[in-house]
């Protein structure tokens, strides 16, 4: 897809002074593969753990409804948080063609869903981070190269589309355009952050990558009980 204006492109970082921002992982594709990461903070209810691995911040029942959001999946079909309604999901932020990080995410995000029953596992959204590398070429790759879950589902869509996302979840996306011999290269730099939501709709905990599969497991586990 085409990219946007320079200037449309910065809004993909959020302004909200209302919330505090602190330091935490974020990839950067084939640069250093670390940097700056943005994450809010909300009230004292929202516990926030140093240690890694451990949610970035919990909250309970019936507090924080999940910003909704319709995109379109990998065979360009509509596809929607609230159609997933009923069951628990996780909404995580991934890059198509990241040969870095989100690689790594998604299989600790794979092996917490080993851990649930087949019948209960919880979907997987993957957002884009990426509107100039999504192909359905990238998808199977994915696929077969992370050897994706089948609860895994891609909900992609034009940057204005998926920078409306980022802004509801407090994810930082950074393109770093640069154009050689007449050909643009967008190396995206992101949030990595995954977000687990129950089956009501409403966020339960936040977990900041690196993580391990079985802190995801433990809340999906409180979940379901």
């Amino acid at each position: 897809m085409s990219a946007n204006e320079p200037s449309a492109r910065r809004t993909a970082w959020p302004r909200l002074p209302v919330w505090r921002w602190v330091v935490a992982a974020l990839s950067l594709g084939v640069a250093l593969g670390a940097g700056i990461a943005l994450l809010h903070r909300s009230s004292a209810q929202q516990a926030l753990s140093t240690l890694p691995g451990r949610p970035a911040a919990t909250w309970p029942a019936g507090e924080r409804r999940a910003p909704g959001f319709r995109l379109a999946d990998a065979s360009g079909a509509p596809i929607s948080l609230g159609a997933f309604r009923g069951r628990p999901v996780i909404v995580t932020f991934i890059d198509p063609v990241c040969t870095s990080l989100c690689p790594l995410e998604a299989q600790q995000l794979k092996g917490a869903l080993a851990s649930v029953p087949v019948g209960r596992r919880p979907a997987i959204l993957a957002v884009s981070v990426n509107p100039w590398a999504q192909s359905r070429a990238a998808y199977r790759r994915d696929a077969r190269k992370w050897r994706l879950p089948p609860q895994w589902h891609w909900a992609a869509g034009r940057y204005a589309q998926l920078a409306r996302v980022w802004k509801d979840y407090k994810i930082g996306v950074l393109d770093r355009k640069k154009t050689v011999d007449g050909i643009t290269v967008h190396n995206v730099a992101h949030t990595e952050a995954s977000y687990v939501i129950d089956a009501d709709g409403y966020q339960r905990a936040l977990f900041l990558y690196p993580f391990q599969s079985e802190d995801v497991a433990a809340v999906l586990k409180t979940l379901s009980g």
